[in-house]
């Protein structure tokens, strides 16, 4: 190794960045960006140094050969009684990936940011600084070495939404509403995803306490798995549980997910930057980490994957008749994401079939259902990739279409193709890529997963397919809508006639260049399956003990004509020919919709009358049970909290305080300075300790 021993630069480069504009960024001026160049820099150099780490990780440079296991290095950091905590980091397969997607597409962001929000001024400097902080937050999450560690990091990226979804909340340039707004979501996005960090934290008590340990080594080896199952299996469950409560949170899934749509209200590159390539990822990251823990109950998998495909659906919904460019694209986030933990659930629940634990060893009872578990893991892990590029390209181009037109409302937008024509083919791409269109990056993942998911219907047994048959028609019927909203957008916003004020025209280059980048990936990612990397997004290393299955699925890189083979595997299928058609057909009818206007799309709403628009465009009224939640619920623990602290606590605290001074005021007034009551106060004590020993003597016996 020898780029690998610098790993840790990977997260330090932009924790410096944030620390010299913080306090000198001031002094570099516009000519600067207020530190903006600076922030880039050290981001650049961040991701130079993850791909040359994943190429030496790989066996590309270096000593050739792909390392078996994950390369680890580690510091005591402190220890209490008998347990030592480290802190160091951890690089494997996952971790490269997060590195490199996580600190490319913030160069692209950060880059992009020189434009949007050049007309900040001095401002510039506090968003460069948050935002340095925010991709610190990500990188350090991908290489931590131990579960607290992560938790760390997972904690600075929620400070750092809070701050950057409320940029706006002081001196709005839309005025003072538009503040309010911002700080009500930043303080919802707060509170929010803290109540699944609250179980995240909970859950890595109980597995500190199980395991002995929260490092990656200690927890995730099979053999400590195993021991620890045979010991203890409902506290693992219980682990489990509450730390994909803290992925529930932090990626907005069902029923916390009403947070994410309201944090549009921050600058659209600081929506990017948590939609696309930081924040929301790190829920799958930690879900496909601590794989080797989930999958050994499959409850856990199961449930899971239904909260992803329920997730998918309803998000995919609440986009059908949204006019908000950037509300669409969020709602779009949360159904894809709700896709990737669909398929790792339906792909852990397999493994999880396929598995027994038994004398102290995880042993693979059924390669087959191991291998479609792999595959759920692989797909999950490639989609997560390839939304990264095509999200943040959407939300990109979004920003340029608001930074030209001065609006967030698709209604306010129409025939800007020609006005701004790189926006337009770069969103075309990201919109074709989203929808699952052939050969874009987006058809290969989200065609993997709902492969997944029906092998789990037919490979699983009577008491569960029928779940899993109803996951895969959520699947089918949310690519549908995909298809269908996402063109909805892209017509609606550059096709037809322009319905605003007043189109500035094509954005500057610092903004269209990233977006030309960024097209690139949004269409060719996928690719990746076909140029043998499929193994890259495979679940592997010294998590299992089965090394003939392990290399059956590892070997892409060996393997003869593996393009081919994914090529027949997609084409072959019939599953994927449903998904095109539905796709073609969504676009089609999108068009005659939007384009046309052959269809009028106010007979299927009765013009925005029927209980089930209203119940969408409400967002299925969560934000006012989260409300009377808070009011029903919070108000009166909060009171009931403010009782115990004012009346106990405090009464404790002052009653006593209070008995002290009157006791003291009691005391003082025998305190008259009169020789006379001296004299007989200590006369009466001599008589009192006189009466007192002759007492005991004659209780005593002595008398």
């Amino acid at each position: 190794m020898i780029i690998l021993d610098y790993v840790w630069l990977v997260p330090l480069i932009p924790v410096l960045c944030f620390v010299i504009v913080g306090f000198l960024g001031n002094k570099m001026g516009p000519k600067m960006a207020e530190g903006g160049f600076l922030v880039i820099a050290g981001t650049a150099a961040s991701f130079v140094i993850a791909l040359l780490c994943t190429l030496e990780y790989v066996g590309f440079i270096g000593d050739g050969g792909l390392y078996p296991d994950a390369v680890t290095n580690s510091i005591t950091w402190f220890s209490v009684g008998s347990y030592t905590l480290t802190f160091g980091y951890y690089i494997d397969i996952l971790s490269c990936l997060m590195m490199l997607f996580a600190s490319f597409i913030s160069l692209m962001i950060f880059t992009y940011s020189l434009g949007y929000m050049h007309d900040q001024g001095p401002r510039q400097r506090r968003y460069f600084a948050e935002v340095a902080l925010f991709l610190t937050g990500m990188l350090g999450l991908a290489v931590s070495s131990t579960l607290l560690e992560l938790f760390i990091f997972w904690e600075i990226m929620g400070l750092c939404s809070y701050l950057l979804i409320g940029f706006w909340s002081f001196n709005h340039p839309e005025g003072d509403d538009k503040a309010d707004n911002a700080a009500s979501a930043a303080k919802k996005a707060f509170l929010v995803t803290r109540l699944g960090d609250v179980c995240l934290m909970g859950g890595l008590f109980v597995l500190f306490f199980t395991m002995g340990g929260l490092e990656y080594t200690t927890v995730f080896n099979a053999t400590n798995l195993a021991n620890a199952w045979a010991a203890n299996s409902g506290l693992l469950t219980l682990a489990a549980l509450l730390i994909f409560g803290g992925v529930i949170g932090k990626s907005a899934q069902f029923p916390l997910l009403d947070w994410l749509p309201d944090a549009m209200a921050g600058p659209t590159t600081v929506s990017a930057l948590i939609h696309a390539a930081t924040m929301v990822k790190a829920g799958v990251y930690l879900v496909a980490r601590c794989f080797p823990l989930f999958v050994l109950e499959p409850n856990v998998m199961l449930f899971v994957a239904i909260i992803g495909g329920v997730t998918a659906f309803f998000a995919a919904t609440m986009a059908m008749n949204n006019m908000n460019i950037k509300k669409v694209l969020a709602y779009s986030t949360l159904s894809q994401l709700g896709y990737m933990f669909l398929s790792l659930g339906a792909g852990g629940y397999m493994m999880a079939l396929s598995i027994e634990v038994t004398g102290g060893q995880i042993i693979i009872q059924n390669p087959e259902y191991f291998t479609i578990g792999c595959l759920g893991y692989a797909a999950g892990c490639l989609h997560m990739v390839n939304h990264a590029f095509f999200k943040a390209l959407l939300f990109l181009c979004s920003g340029s279409v608001i930074h030209a037109n001065g609006t967030e409302d698709m209604r306010l937008m129409g025939g800007l193709y020609k006005q701004m024509p790189k926006t337009a083919i770069t969103m075309l791409i990201g919109t074709l890529s989203i929808a699952g269109f052939p050969f874009f990056a987006g058809f290969f993942s989200k065609d993997l997963v709902l492969d997944v998911v029906f092998e789990a219907f037919h490979e699983t047994s009577a008491n569960v397919n029928y779940l899993f048959i109803f996951l895969w028609f959520l699947g089918i019927v949310t690519a549908f809508m995909t298809a269908f909203y996402m063109f909805r957008l892209w017509f609606m916003t550059f096709m037809g006639e322009y319905r605003g004020h007043h189109c500035h025209g094509e954005s500057p280059k610092s903004m269209t260049v990233p977006l030309m980048i960024l097209a690139i990936f949004a269409f060719g990612a996928g690719f990746a399956l076909l140029l043998g990397w499929d193994g890259v997004f495979t679940f592997f290393g010294n998590h299992h003990t089965e090394g003939e299955v392990l290399q059956w699925i590892v070997g892409g890189w060996d393997r003869p004509n593996v393009g081919i083979h994914w090529i027949e595997e997609l084409f072959t299928n019939w599953k994927t020919y449903v998904t095109i058609v539905l796709v073609i057909v969504a676009i089609a009818l999108a068009y005659l919709m939007y384009v046309k206007k052959s269809i009028n799309p106010g007979k299927f709403s009765k013009d925005g009358q029927s209980w089930l628009y209203r119940t969408i465009s409400n967002r299925y009224y969560f934000p006012e049970i989260y409300n009377q939640f808070s009011w029903k619920l919070g108000y009166d623990v909060a009171r009931g909290v403010d009782f115990i602290d004012k009346q106990i606590i405090d009464g404790t605290v002052n009653g006593l305080s209070n008995a002290v001074c009157g006791s003291g005021d009691l005391m003082s007034k025998a305190q008259d300075g009169n020789l006379h009551t001296y004299a007989s106060v200590v006369l009466g004590g001599i008589v009192v300790l006189f009466v007192a020993v002759m007492l005991l003597f004659f209780y005593g016996g002595v008398f």
